[in-house]
């Protein structure tokens, strides 16, 4: 009898979603990256919506990883690694609720570890400011208009990509090379 193929869903809002799509496609045992929207009150929402800052909406990438290959533990670390944790309602020059840091769990695990995770951060260092991730259930996502999906393959030399997401990606690849897939 064959074993069924494991597999667990997690959204995390961290910015910009073109940079996050472009991070968690690296890592090893994530099988799916859609950025999206959710968080918010507007169904089925546009890009242009969520702009306004009126939506309630975050940009999300949804996830889905084999856990026999990558931890939650692993995705969160890369999380809390390729962006700033401690600002509230924006990524650099990314400014809006839609920006806001925030993890949407589908089980009682990644729950638990994100909510450890952040504690252990807090407690490590009673000088930074406090990580404000939002933990949350996972409600309704909704995927991104299709131009926005694999904006960093499809638009490397963009300066937006080149500015933005090579950097972040150079300092993921730096700093979690033995999380990511062979970059062969």
């Amino acid at each position: 009898m064959s074993r069924n193929h494991t597999k667990e869903i997690i959204a995390l809002g961290g910015g910009c979603f073109w940079c996050t799509e472009a991070v968690f496609k690296m890592m090893r045992g994530v099988t799916s990256v859609l950025p999206g929207y959710a968080g918010g009150t507007t169904e089925n929402p546009t890009y242009k919506d969520i702009c306004t800052g009126d939506t309630g909406h975050a940009e999300v990438v949804q996830i889905e990883y084999d856990p026999t290959l990558v931890t939650p533990q692993d995705i969160l670390t890369v999380f809390f690694g390729s962006h700033d944790p401690t600002t509230l309602n924006r990524q650099g020059a990314d400014v809006g609720t839609q920006y806001r840091s925030v993890i949407f769990y589908t089980t009682d695990d990644q729950k638990n570890i994100a909510l450890e995770m952040i504690g252990e951060i807090n407690n490590s260092s009673k000088h930074g400011d406090p990580v404000i991730t939002e933990v949350l259930p996972l409600p309704k996502f909704y995927v991104a208009e299709s131009y926005h999906q694999d904006y960093f393959a499809m638009n490397k030399e963009a300066a937006y990509c080149q500015l933005v997401i090579n950097p972040k990606l150079e300092k993921v690849q730096k700093q979690f090379a033995d999380l990511l897939k062979n970059q062969n």
